[in-house]
């Protein structure tokens, strides 16, 4: 027997999430049906959305409910399978949740580009739904401009390091809100960023004042919360808020209110505030990857990524992004 180990939701949080709300068991691999795949995981991705969903405030995730697997998109190479059109050795992307091994409709699973994705964990980051969700964000919501000011919360994260970076090849200046002195660093030295605030100081206030003197065109919000209340009395008229997330609110059973000013500062100055799930933007999948596999190669796009070892450490992987201690995207790897 194939043991497969998996991660399992064991009770639901009713406030912080905890390592125990987890159990580990083991029960026998699955095996593969007609037309379909038996995928071995190499490595999961954790996002701080998946929070959102044991919330119940993901309508896209569906209803919370402990006893399952815990769900999550992973990179896998098929083992075995019963269709010829993915056949066995292919590497995959697969929702296949906390756990070894799982199988999938062949038509369901998505098969990479071994030769140019680099460590195959970056088909989780940039070539995955974090690099999409940037992408679309940013240019179809946001619909950035050359000159204009751009400001990314939770800019050192899976998403925002990536839509920082992408603002700057349109022409953009960028700031960053960031956690802490050294995320804000990284923003400025390594990847480009023209200024970065740490939402942490106690002169957060005037330092974000300072950072937006000319006020605010797009602002790439991914904490709702303090800094969002903070972007929009820095908005310029016609102005685009894109609401991408709300991770100030997830890991608590309760959520503070909406920032005070809204409606009255979006029509005070005719600010656009839109939010978008990326799945909306599926067709359009194989445009984004072109571009940003371009940024990339030529270094104008670098993905940071963070790693976990071991399947049995993807809870504490996922308490410790929620307190902030990611940088790019937090990634478990299962297997070689």
């Amino acid at each position: 027997m194939t043991e497969n180990r998996q991660i399992i939701i064991d009770s639901l949080p009713t406030d912080r999430l905890e390592p125990g709300n987890y159990a580990l068991r083991t029960v026998e691999a699955p095996a593969p049906g007609d037309g379909e795949v038996l995928c071995r995981t190499l490595a999961i991705t954790i996002g701080a959305g998946q929070r959102a969903g044991l919330q119940g405030s993901a309508s896209y995730a569906g209803a919370p409910r402990a006893g399952i697997v815990m769900s999550g998109t992973a990179v896998a190479r098929v083992e075995a399978s019963n269709d010829d059109a993915v056949p066995a050795g292919s590497l995959v992307v697969c929702p296949a949740g906390w756990q070894d091994y799982s199988v999938h409709e062949a038509a369901k699973v998505r098969v990479v580009d071994e030769g140019r994705g680099g460590d195959p964990a970056h088909h989780l980051g940039v070539y995955g739904t974090n690099g999409l969700t940037a992408y679309f964000g940013l240019f179809d919501v946001g619909g950035p401009e050359e000159d204009q000011t751009v400001v990314v919360s939770a800019a050192a994260g899976s998403v925002g390091h990536l839509v920082g970076q992408m603002a700057k090849t349109a022409g953009c200046r960028v700031v960053g809100v960031a956690g802490g002195e050294a995320k804000c660093r990284l923003l400025t030295e390594d990847l480009g960023f023209d200024a970065a605030v740490d939402y942490k100081s106690p002169d957060f206030r005037g330092d974000f004042k300072e950072a937006t003197s000319d006020r605010i065109d797009i602002y790439f919000d991914n904490t709702g919360g303090e800094v969002l209340g903070s972007a929009l009395r820095r908005m310029k008229v016609g102005g685009r808020i894109v609401c991408c997330g709300v991770v100030s609110q997830y890991d608590t059973s309760k959520p503070a209110p909406g920032p005070f000013g809204v409606p009255g500062l979006l029509i005070n100055f005719r600010v656009r505030m839109e939010g978008f799930l990326v799945f909306d933007y599926a067709k359009r999948y194989p445009e984004a990857w072109t571009r940003m596999r371009e940024w990339v190669e030529a270094g104008e796009l670098v993905p940071k990524q963070d790693v976990f070892e071991g399947l049995e450490n993807a809870p504490e992987a996922f308490v410790d992004l929620l307190a902030g201690g990611n940088v790019g995207t937090r990634i478990v790897r299962v297997a070689s």
